[in-house]
């Protein structure tokens, strides 16, 4: 789809009122009579996302009241405001009520980001009305992290069919080409000669042959500006390999390539908005599939960084993929490197689809993102790099075991095993599950982005 816009700031527009219960009298005492009327007929409260459209003298349309809901609950939902909007009348609105300017981001973001339809297989409604930014906004930087958000629930939604490791590595070269970075892939069998044993390994069972994605971007003009890497898991599709999945599991494996849309996304953001920062962008892109000469459970790896690895589950492969593409980034010695993944399921049991679980061992670099997700409302919670837990992912047999027996902390451990290819580089892990499982405001069922937008926030705090 095309990206999301703004409706130019001169054009003519219809008022929208924000009402809450405590404010809702004193807006319909500025109305006109027929007005208050009318929305009282309508049964008009204030509640959470409440949208009443007003009538002018003609039949017409004069206005709207959109409702926030009690000051004392607003903090269930984020952007209800903005998502009341977009399902207003064709026509042009803008805000009549003065707001804080971080309300009014978040509404003008609820607002792009609720218009976000997926069409590729079928047609779907377009967003009905348009809306201006509201005054003091930055409107064309609101519209970059719309489209960057579409980009990622775009590839996410795609099947397996038309999303594998072939289109995911020319869905980055399409970036690539757009924003003037730089790509390079290596594939199949150049995989063992580039010694990425692990990516090959996982992916050499699959119709399409797995591949390394490497893109880069300069936008700090040749000063040498701080180095940021980021690593995408790209499994395309998720059988479970050998320790095949059910197919309850595998229903949603389409997304298991999530890691890799929100690095994708979170590029797209710091290119179009020229980031003063050398970006890498490294995925590994295969697909988990099953025939003669899939991986096996007890064979032992060797990672790129020379680490044996003991394979206990080949459904837990996203670590392994991960661990040649850490380890490569680890070489180029960034200022700080960062991994998301759709890698555990203990994540989701822990703190849901809404929360964007991370790990770092840098309390700057958690307070920062912190801070920024509550601003930017793009919730994230930190979860620890628990060192005690070092001992369950060390077998005996080999230095690592991909999948410890015992279903204890499946997501630290899985965080522990990446840390160590990620080297003494400042490193920080996203487990994300980049998928709404029901529609909410502003965002659809379907692919997600998460992490991204607070990322993109903290990131120049954090790389200073």
């Amino acid at each position: 789809m095309s990206d999301p816009v703004f409706a130019p700031a001169d054009a003519p527009a219809l008022p929208v009122h924000l009402i809450d219960p405590d404010s809702l009298e004193a807006v319909l005492g500025t109305l006109p009579d027929a007005a208050v009327a009318w929305a009282r007929a309508q049964g008009v409260r204030g509640g959470p996302g409440e949208a009443i459209v007003l009538p002018n003298p003609a039949g017409g349309l004069a206005g709207a009241l959109v409702g926030l809901g009690p000051a004392a609950t607003r903090g269930r939902q984020r952007f209800v405001a903005g998502a009341a909007i977009a399902r207003l009348p064709e026509a042009t609105w803008e805000l009549a009520t003065e707001t804080a300017p971080d309300e009014a981001a978040e509404i003008a973001l609820g607002w792009l980001l609720d218009t976000y339809r997926f069409g590729r297989y079928r047609a779907q409604d377009a967003a009905r009305g348009t809306f201006k930014a509201p005054a003091g906004t930055e409107a064309r930087l609101l519209e970059r992290i719309a489209a960057a958000e579409f980009l990622t629930r775009d590839l996410i939604n795609t099947p397996a069919s038309d999303m594998g490791p072939e289109a995911l590595e020319a869905a980055a070269r399409d970036l690539a080409a757009a924003c003037g970075a730089e790509i390079a892939v290596t594939t199949g069998q150049a995989l063992l000669d580039a010694n990425f044993p692990l990516i090959h390994t996982v992916g050499r069972a699959a119709a399409q042959e797995p591949r390394l994605i490497e893109m880069t971007w300069d936008g700090t003009g040749g000063t040498e500006g701080p180095a940021l890497t980021l690593v995408g898991k790209g499994v395309c599709f998720d059988t479970g390999g050998l320790n095949l999945k059910p197919g309850s599991s595998m229903g949603l494996m389409k997304k298991d390539m999530g890691g890799a849309a929100n690095v994708l996304g979170l590029a797209r953001m710091l290119m179009t908005t020229g980031a003063k920062v050398r970006l890498r962008v490294l995925i590994p892109a295969v697909e988990n599939a099953v025939s003669g000469n899939a991986f096996r459970p007890g064979d032992i790896l060797t990672a790129r960084n020379g680490r044996t690895v003991e394979i206990n589950n080949t459904d837990a492969e996203g670590r392994l993929v991960l661990a040649d593409a850490l380890a490569l980034g680890a070489e180029g010695a960034p200022d700080l490197m960062i991994s998301m993944a759709t890698l555990t399921g203990a994540a989701r049991v822990a703190v849901g689809p809404d929360l964007a679980p991370f790990y770092t061992d840098h309390d700057a670099d958690a307070a920062a993102l912190a801070e920024a997700a509550r601003k930017v409302r793009d919730p994230v919670w930190r979860l620890p790099f628990h060192d005690p837990y070092e001992p369950l992912i060390e077998p005996g047999i080999a230095d690592l075991d991909n999948a410890p027996s015992g279903g204890m902390a499946g997501s630290i451990t899985a965080a522990l095993f990446l840390r160590r290819f990620a080297g003494e580089t400042r490193y920080m892990h996203f487990d994300i599950y980049g998928w709404c499982p029901s529609a909410a405001p502003a965002r659809p069922k379907g692919g997600a982005a998460q992490g991204i937008r607070a990322l993109f926030e903290a990131l120049p705090g954090m790389l200073g």
